[in-house]
């Protein structure tokens, strides 16, 4: 039976209660028995919390927990039964309308598992956790206009790696750019930044920083400029987002994945509607980056400058154009 995105708020208002003994007390509330599930509160805070048990996988003393903006994650112990207990609790500046929805949807994202392997499941909450860290880190908003052709023009790059014959998993590993990443997607043995434009007079791109189109570290690195119109033929951000999610059919891994990564970008199913821009892709440019491609980076700038944003003109950046495949067999990826 499909969970109500109230079931977490009953639950915890059926455990409120003032008592001056601390621990936990809770409620279990999974249907999908692979693991526990609760819903549960701390005492004598009277947090919130969502509760996971593994009871086969140890997780690393080393490992550093997510803890965002409105909530922690930290190792429990709420009925000494020798299980590795994981707490996603609320902390007091967190909204509780907020909190709500993200236990809702981390433990909708643990129950669409069918394979009991916990240490998938360990990697699955930490990976909804965490993109739910930078989702709200970056404003828990509806994306800016900017922001919206951004991930659009990602998203389009994304479907031209997978149609080019890039396996979903592979793809979506290399989709970094929404955990705020130097560059955008790492392939092969080198990197790709994408850019997206809906001018149809030159190509402003916005370059982030010194790093991002700095090629000492990874090569080859590309650019990608994605050139988008806009038009009621094309497709909005939501269905750009269904397109790709309709390519992942019977890849579970890689459609959970794309589920972290589309939140972690600052998009959330709640806001769809928002979201009313068509467009469609005019075409992708891949250029690699060499030395007579305008950039600025730490190797050409004056000691003691440490941040740069500045802009440049992509239709006339020098290079020819690889195009998707064959910037993708110049970085191995295919």
């Amino acid at each position: 039976m499909a969970r109500q995105n109230n079931e977490f708020i009953l639950a915890w208002n059926s455990l409120s209660g003032a008592t001056e003994e601390a621990g936990w007390r809770s409620i279990p509330i999974s249907s999908s028995g692979v693991i526990p599930i609760h819903a549960g509160r701390r005492f004598p805070g009277d947090e919130e919390a969502l509760l996971v048990a593994f009871t086969d996988t140890t997780i690393p003393a080393g490992e550093k927990l997510p803890d965002g903006h409105g909530f922690s994650v930290e190792r429990a112990d709420p009925d000494g039964d020798g299980k590795t207990w994981l707490a996603l609790t609320r902390k007091a500046a967190g909204g509780l309308e907020l909190f709500s929805a993200m236990a809702y949807d981390v433990a909708g994202a643990l129950e669409a598992e069918t394979v009991a392997d916990e240490s998938r499941l360990l990697r699955v909450f930490l990976g909804r956790v965490r993109a739910w860290q930078e989702f709200m880190r970056k404003g828990a908003q509806v994306l800016s206009p900017e922001a919206e052709i951004g991930l659009i023009g990602e998203l389009a790059f994304l479907l031209a790696v997978m149609q080019a014959g890039v396996s979903p998993p592979l793809a979506m590993e290399a989709w970094i750019g929404p955990f705020d990443a130097v560059q955008d997607f790492v392939l092969g043995t080198g990197a790709v930044e994408v850019k997206a434009t809906v001018s149809s007079l030159g190509f402003t791109a916005k370059i982030g920083s010194l790093e991002q189109l700095d090629d000492s570290v990874r090569q080859p690195l590309f650019v990608a400029g994605a050139r988008l119109s806009q038009r009621e033929s094309g497709r909005n951000l939501p269905e750009f987002a269904s397109f790709v999610r309709e390519m992942l059919e019977g890849n579970a891994g890689a459609a959970a994945m794309f589920s972290d990564r589309l939140l972690a970008a600052g998009y959330h199913g709640e806001h769809d509607d928002r979201y009313q821009r068509r467009f469609s892709v005019e075409g992708i440019r891949v250029v690699e980056v060499g030395e007579d491609f305008p950039r600025i980076v730490p190797g050409n700038v004056p000691a003691g400058i440490r941040k740069v944003i500045y802009e440049i003109d992509f239709d006339r950046a020098p290079g020819p154009d690889a195009g998707v495949v064959g910037a993708l067999k110049i970085l191995g990826a295919l």
